[in-house]
């Protein structure tokens, strides 16, 4: 069901920067992860495919290991062999599950819009999802989108949030900033913005409405 339009949120002078995994996207259906492990072999609740997948994904989000390092990191950790064919397979499975969106996120972020409310991206994100969050049809929304895998910084650094202000041109106590991981957000306040742990569109509206 398509969401009711609703009520324009204005902000200004503040700036309100968004994450995009499981915020404005939905995170990897079921379905989604179980074509991505039977692609690489396991079964879909295989501890140990996840574990590795989550723990060489920083390097890959900074911008620092590529695509290929990345799934030779893995497959070491789970101590197989992935062809340079099987790579490329597991590259689409994987990228294809996170471009999703979340149409009551939507619906806030053209609230916003429509508020005159100045809009931004930042997401912790390898540098292959630069057109899907840059050219997609929200990116017109954004006055700018940031990705770690073209800046070499990742949230919750405080470089980054520091990156965006000034690249935004705003002070620190304009940024107002949506993650779904508590620790992106605090990492937003240590350096003086405030923030919202986005659990739901509802709980993000709310929020943004106690501001205006």
């Amino acid at each position: 069901m398509t969401p009711i339009p609703l009520a324009p949120i204005a902000l200004a002078p503040h700036v309100v920067v968004f994450d995009y995994g499981e915020v404005i996207s939905h995170e990897p259906t079921p379905a989604d992860r179980a074509t991505l492990t039977a692609r690489a072999g396991v079964d879909a609740d295989d501890r140990a495919f996840w574990d590795a997948y989550w723990a060489h994904r920083a390097p890959l989000d900074a911008g620092t290991m590529s695509i290929a390092e990345y799934w030779s990191q893995v497959a070491r950790d789970l101590g197989v062999s992935w062809s340079p064919i099987d790579v490329h397979e597991l590259w689409a499975l994987d990228h294809r599950g996170w471009l999703s969106v979340n149409p009551g996120t939507l619906a806030v972020l053209h609230a916003l819009a429509d508020g005159g409310t100045r809009l931004a991206l930042l997401s912790n994100a390898a540098a292959d999802y630069s057109g899907w969050l840059r050219h997609g049809s929200f990116g017109p929304l954004f006055e700018r989108v940031f990705v770690s895998g073209e800046l070499n910084l990742v949230k919750p650094d405080a470089a980054v949030y520091e990156h965006v202000i000034a690249e935004l041109g705003i002070t620190p106590a304009e940024l107002l900033f949506v993650d779904n991981r508590a620790e992106n957000v605090e990492g937003a306040r240590a350096v003086g913005g405030d923030g919202h742990v986005f659990t739901d569109a509802d709980g993000l509206e709310q929020w943004l409405r106690s501001l205006a």
